[in-house]
């Protein structure tokens, strides 16, 4: 495993063979954003988005994303996730008429790789979802940025990230 690498010796893209890599507990937490007006914070408090419960059909839309990454990614590897949980939190500024939805996802499987890139496409597809609930009634919400919080288990050095 000491050549980690998505190369074969021809140049070419392959997937990395994971076989001979330890299993342990593995998780992931990443997160995302969209910034959305008065009007549409509002109906997501009020629940009379058209298109029905905004959190709920986009919490369910992450947790599908999580598990259809290997479909989505090239060289990720298909996984049976232990679980995948997505929660919600806004980030208001009244003065700014600022609303932020901070989305926050957590991916955990027991096996010999990273949930990293689970975690982020949770993260990616409930923010992707939330957009199209309610973009009829502004195209102008804006989403991200999407990054990595934290990551545990593996042979790699834990990592969490540090805000400025």
């Amino acid at each position: 495993m000491g050549n980690f690498t998505h190369f074969n010796e021809q140049g070419r893209a392959r997937m990395v063979d994971i076989s001979e890599k330890k299993e342990s507990v593995r998780v992931a937490i990443a997160r995302s954003s969209v910034t959305v007006n008065k009007e549409i914070y509002d109906q997501i408090q009020e629940g009379t988005n058209k298109k029905g419960d905004v959190f709920a059909v986009s919490q369910v839309a992450g947790i599908m994303g999580a598990k259809k990454t290997a479909d989505l990614i090239p060289m990720c590897h298909p996984l049976s996730l232990n679980g995948v949980d997505v929660h919600f939190e806004w980030s208001l500024s009244t003065e700014k008429e600022e609303y932020v939805i901070l989305i926050t996802t957590e991916v955990k499987v027991k096996g010999n790789t990273g949930v990293e890139m689970e975690a982020l496409t949770a993260a990616s597809t409930t923010a992707l979802t939330i957009y199209d609930m309610c973009k009829a009634l502004d195209k102008n919400m804006v989403i991200g940025p999407t990054y990595l919080l934290k990551k545990t288990g593996g042979k790699s050095d834990d990592y969490e990230r540090t805000q400025a």
